[in-house]
């Protein structure tokens, strides 16, 4: 009984440590895991973006027509983007695009925004603006093209209320043509800049504005000196979104005016869509895309670098 009891309280020896084979295999499971549940994004996003632009990137060295091989012809398309009169046409149409969107959506978002923010009733006034988001911007772009036509529902009714004069041929003269698509993509791009101001109204700190309002600050003077600088971190977001967007515009062009007439409100995106599917030059149509997306994340870069630095 006692050699018994002895054999069961016995202490238990201690468990060997660990090799530094034993260790590596461990530490490397530990780190390796991580990437593992990153792994299916990272074939995604490698499959649908990176293969596509290192493709394109490629064709834009060549002449491919589509179909057939392709010969490489060197930075032949690049040249030929320079001395392109329709190429010229286009990047300045983009600018225009870009420059519209910051001073429409983005402005009239921030003053709708600040003006129904503590207003009674504010989200019936915004509704408006708030609804058309909703909607496609192919869907935006045939309601605007049947109000915008020579016949259509804008100048039948200047000419019904005796104001012959107004009415224009409002999609077939450059530049009113784009200017005119640029108001119906604010139309539908102010809600969400709306929004966006909004979540960054609700997350100001209430503190500095009621003691400015103490002081007598109000209106302007509050708006100025307060609320935009607080704003500041939300405007970042919502001039990065609206200047991405406009360099990448295409379906309301294409569904009003189809760049027309005569190319004359092409964007860099439709040219690059014209050039490679209905011309079926897709090496000239990739060294538009080229171009293009080193634009869209050059200015991006440049754009988040100098304003994150300053905050």
């Amino acid at each position: 009984m006692d050699q018994q009891t002895k054999s069961t309280t016995a202490p238990i020896a201690p468990a060997a440590p660990a090799t530094r084979h034993q260790r590596r295999v461990t530490w490397g499971a530990e780190q390796l895991t991580p990437y593992a549940f990153m792994l299916p994004a990272l074939v995604l996003v490698a499959g649908l973006l990176l293969w596509p632009f290192a493709r394109t990137f490629w064709l834009s060295f060549t002449d491919f027509k589509g179909i057939g091989a392709a010969s490489f012809i060197g930075l032949q398309n690049y040249r030929d983007l320079l001395h392109d009169p329709q190429f010229s046409q286009s990047f300045k149409n983009t600018i225009l695009w870009v420059v519209g969107t910051l001073l429409l959506p983005v402005g009239l978002g921030l003053l709708i925004a600040v003006m129904s923010f503590e207003l009674r009733g504010g989200g019936v006034y915004r509704l408006p603006f708030l609804i058309p988001y909703a909607l496609s911007g192919t869907a935006i772009g045939v309601m605007w093209e049947f109000m915008l036509r020579s016949k259509g529902a804008l100048n039948g009714l200047l000419g019904s209320m005796g104001l012959e004069r107004f009415e224009h041929s409002w999609l077939l003269r450059p530049p009113l043509n784009t200017w005119s698509m640029i108001f119906a993509s604010t139309w539908q791009s102010t809600g969400v800049s709306v929004l966006l101001f909004l979540i960054g109204l609700q997350v100001i700190p209430r503190d500095p504005v009621e003691a400015a309002k103490l002081d007598g600050a109000a209106g302007w003077t509050l708006f100025r000196d307060i609320t935009f600088p607080l704003l500041r971190p939300m405007t970042i977001v919502v001039v990065g979104i609206s200047l991405v967007n406009s360099l990448k515009t295409f379906d309301i062009i294409w569904v009003m005016t189809q760049g027309g007439p005569y190319r004359s409100s092409e964007t860099l995106a439709v040219t690059m869509y014209r050039e490679t599917f209905l011309l079926f030059r897709h090496g000239y149509g990739s060294a538009v895309a080229t171009v293009l997306s080193v634009i869209v994340l050059g200015v991006s870069l440049l754009y988040l670098g100098r304003t994150l630095r300053s905050i």
